[in-house]
């Protein structure tokens, strides 16, 4: 039945959570104890954190005081806990005091969805462009849709699908408010070089727009990310966002940052107190002891991941057609076998017929001019063991072998 009241066409024309439609592919195969559906669609730790972190998450959120209002921008001791890992992380030990970020640099959010959401609500009004990398994160473009803001995609091409300074710098007009960046990528996986970022930031800069970088897996990189922080005025220009919940396991918990300016976390203070109030405070209670007690349980997961993405890449080598174009941190981007297909079907009949639950290329990215563009799918190889890595290139050997007999 149609309601009796108008809905923002913004949101009611935005995109459906395409997570849920893999999953309807995912219930017409018929599992078996012998022969398992294996789910490779959402970006999700495989596994719960330690032991020792769920009993503080137990142990805070039975604490009274944490049922209470907590402060608007989260609390310090996190915010604190945050600034020394990312100074640490990012190289700013050793460099000038300014570079360093603070805690009055940071507020806290209920994720970082909300923090994406939340910024671009800072920083744009409807029908202002904002300039997206493609293949994108779905979400970043259903906010884009839903806030009224006119997305102007970056298409990135294979095999790196790494972003095109020139070719930004091309389509920033005088309505560009921000260009938005995510690295290790999703869906690609694609890790971006400090160069390039730093060229990035440089156009930033020079256009007077914002960087926003979405770095949710920076922490299953080995090494510096970039040297943004370090070695560039970061506040005339970066809008940084972080996520806990892959780092520490914890996507249930929502619990994301924001690394910004003074002037424009003002703007964000006033969105949080109407959207958010205060971030889940036993939560951030834990997060603020796991910060550096569990640092080398983190390093020991980002080794686990980089041999994960190796395993992977070289199991699809033996399989016809099948390809690993580009990987890191949670996900592979893998180039199907089936000219002239679009991802999409692809993906469906990997779910419905041989029980492998990914998500098609279509799913992160404008619709293609050719069809031959849409060639990939996203298999993300953190939700599971390399045990049942182990199983995919049986399985896709077996839709190699059926796909004549489908029907289109």
């Amino acid at each position: 039945m149609n309601s009796g009241y108008a809905l923002n066409p913004y949101v009611r024309d935005s995109a459906a959570p395409p997570i849920p439609l893999a999953g309807q592919w995912g219930a017409r195969f018929e599992a078996s104890p012998d022969k398992p559906l294996l789910n490779l669609a959402q970006g999700v730790p495989g596994s719960p954190p330690p032991l020792e972190l769920q009993k503080k998450l137990a142990d805070a959120a039975a604490e009274p005081a944490t049922t209470s209002y907590g402060a608007l921008q989260g609390e310090e001791g996190l915010r604190q806990a945050l600034a020394k890992d990312v100074n640490g992380v990012y190289g700013t030990d050793n460099a000038g005091e300014e570079q360093k970020v603070t805690v009055d640099d940071i507020v806290i959010t209920a994720g970082c969805n909300l923090a994406f959401y939340a910024s671009m609500l800072a920083l744009a009004r409807p029908g202002d462009e904002i300039i997206l990398p493609s293949p994108s994160y779905f979400n970043h473009a259903m906010s884009l849709d839903q806030l009224g803001l006119t997305l102007v995609p970056l298409r990135c091409r294979p095999p790196t699908f790494l972003p095109s300074v020139d070719g930004c710098a091309a389509l920033i007009t005088p309505r560009t408010k921000a260009v938005i960046l995510v690295t290790p990528n999703n869906p690609t996986g694609a890790i971006y070089p400090p160069g390039l970022l730093k060229q990035f930031a440089e156009l930033a800069a020079e256009k007077k727009i914002a960087l926003v970088m979405d770095e949710t897996y920076r922490d299953f990189l080995e090494g510096r990310p970039h040297n943004l922080f370090a070695e560039s005025s970061w506040r005339r220009y970066l809008i940084h966002l972080f996520s806990f919940s892959k780092s520490y396991a914890i996507p249930g918990h929502r619990l994301g940052a924001i690394i910004a300016t003074q002037p424009f976390l003002r703007s964000v203070y006033k969105l949080m107190d109407c959207i958010q109030t205060c971030p889940p405070r036993p939560a951030q209670q834990a997060i603020q002891w796991a910060v550096e007690a569990m640092r080398p349980w983190r390093e020991a997961t980002r080794d686990e991941l980089a041999q994960r993405q190796r395993v992977f890449k070289e199991l699809l080598e033996d399989v016809e057609g099948w390809e690993v174009v580009c990987g890191g941190a949670y996900f592979a981007y893998v180039k199907h076998p089936f000219a002239g297909v679009p991802s999409e079907l692809v993906a469906r009949r990997l779910g419905e017929r041989v029980g492998v639950v990914v998500l098609p290329g279509t799913f992160f990215s404008p619709p293609f001019e050719n069809v031959d563009e849409d060639r990939y799918i996203r298999f993300a190889v953190a939700n599971v063991s390399e045990e049942t890595l182990r199983l995919i290139p049986a399985r896709l050997e077996e839709l190699n072998k059926l796909w004549p007999t489908l029907k289109a």
